[in-house]
């Protein structure tokens, strides 16, 4: 079990660095002023809502790492 120590860190700091980026984004856009009246969108959000989504990043990490974790067991056993 040791042996997935250091990859573990890795996924961590890559999911780390996925949510600093996040919340720099945030809080950059936070901090500048917002009238309750502007609903307008980024057209980068509007255009790929999607790959702009840290959750969706975050969720992308965990399972190529679990599913290498499975890989790498199923190859083990034959």
């Amino acid at each position: 079990m040791a042996i997935w120590i250091i990859p573990l860190g890795i996924v961590f700091v890559i999911i780390g660095v996925i949510g600093w980026k996040a919340v720099s984004k945030w809080d950059a856009i936070a901090a500048t002023s917002f009238d309750p009246q502007d609903h307008r969108i980024e057209e980068a959000v509007e255009d790929h809502p999607f790959s702009l989504n840290p959750i969706i990043w975050v969720i992308g990490v965990a399972a190529i790492f679990i599913l290498f974790v499975i890989f790498y067991y199923w190859a083990s056993s034959i």
